[in-house]
């Protein structure tokens, strides 16, 4: 029997094999709604900041990994404003990320009009490894597909920078609720 790769274990392999550079774009207001966490936050739920044992997770120490050997992982998200729940949820949530290494921009949509944008979220490792994310409408993670085209891996990258150019780090976005 041939074992399941699910999306995230690809993101997982990708990221512990990338030499130089992370690049992740997020373009949806929702993720995986019926998400137990994100279920606890709605009702009031927080993570504290200073209980680091209750919010680390294995995917934190794989950044941390990757940053240590020199990897530089962006995350940039293009939101709309004012923001849905589950990007307020995603925002109050996003300090482990940034303690690990990772960096993170935020850009209202409003300012991404003349951007070219890719029809789907991504990875690009190392301009190399391209993984597409699909989601279904409720925003469910169906899977990743690796595309190899190199055509497509520079338009995605192209298509980061000119977010990652104009976006707010996270630290410095205050956003519209």
């Amino acid at each position: 029997m041939t074992p399941t790769v699910t999306p995230a274990s690809q993101i997982d392999s990708a990221l512990r094999q990338c030499r130089k550079s992370a690049l992740h774009l997020e373009m949806r207001d929702g993720y995986m709604l019926e998400d137990p966490d994100y279920d606890a936050w709605q009702t009031g739920h927080r993570l504290d900041p200073d209980d680091r044992a209750s919010w680390w997770r294995p995917w934190l120490q794989n950044i941390v990994d990757a940053v240590e050997r020199g990897v530089a992982m962006r995350r940039a998200r293009v939101v709309s404003e004012p923001i849905s729940s589950y990007i307020h949820y995603e925002y109050d949530i996003t300090f482990p990320n940034i303690r690990a290494g990772e960096e993170v921009r935020w850009l209202p949509r409003r300012q991404a009009t003349d951007l070219l944008l890719p029809g789907n979220d991504f990875w690009l490792f190392d301009h190399e490894t391209l993984l597409i994310n699909h989601f279904n409408g409720n925003g469910d993670w169906l899977d990743a597909e690796q595309v190899t085209d190199q055509g497509v891996i520079e338009r995605c990258a192209s298509a980061f920078e000119a977010v990652w150019q104009r976006a707010i780090p996270h630290n410095d976005y205050k956003p519209a609720i």
